[in-house]
């Protein structure tokens, strides 16, 4: 970064670490004991949509690497489009199962990010839900590096219960690493991961 960068404001992007996706299960266990969220085993990469095939190639090949885990029998990883023009890789797992779900959601992101689609990459997150059946993601912004929880309200259409967010930041801010800008913190409607 020059010196004009400094005098325009410009600060350098945050680069990527996926890593930061394997402190999921260690604040799974203080969500869970501080708020009663416990792992739904449901996860999915989001990227802008891709077409071709080289792309093509690369998700037959995150489906082989994700097939080959003998756990995943009967529940292969998804491709979906949502009414926004994104695209999801879906994994599915046991909710007893949030460390291999996070190394699924580390494969497609690696993946992805290998074969040269790092730059469509938007984020993944992994689904939550309490007794009473309140959702929550806990969600990975790929190009800044941070977590934000996202819980939508189940009636009413596209509402968010921002009080459960901001009680969660608080819950987890020793746990990850979270997204401090809430204008960063994007409601993911329909997010197949919920």
């Amino acid at each position: 970064m020059g010196l004009l960068d400094i005098l325009l404001g410009r600060t350098k992007p945050v680069a990527p670490d996926l890593d930061r996706l394997f402190a999921l299960p260690s604040a799974a266990i203080t969500l869970q004991a501080a708020m009663g969220f416990a792992p739904t085993g449901r996860g999915a990469v989001c990227f802008a949509t891709v077409e071709g095939a080289a792309f093509e190639q690369t998700h037959r090949e995150v489906q082989a690497l994700l097939d080959a885990d003998a756990e995943r029998a009967g529940s292969p990883v998804e491709l979906r489009r949502d009414d926004y023009g994104y695209s999801w890789l879906v994994s599915r797992r046991s909710p007893d199962q949030l460390p291999q779900l996070v190394n699924d959601l580390h494969a497609v992101n690696s993946s992805l990010e290998i074969n040269g689609f790092g730059p469509q990459l938007l984020c993944s997150l992994a689904g939550f839900a309490d007794d009473s059946g309140r959702a929550l993601a806990l969600v990975y912004l790929y190009k800044r590096g941070t977590f934000y929880p996202f819980a939508p309200l189940a009636q009413g259409g596209e509402r968010r219960d921002n009080a459960l967010e901001l009680q969660v930041r608080s819950v987890l801010a020793g746990d990850l690493r979270i997204e401090q800008d809430l204008s960063r913190w994007f409601p993911v409607w329909g997010a197949p991961g919920l």
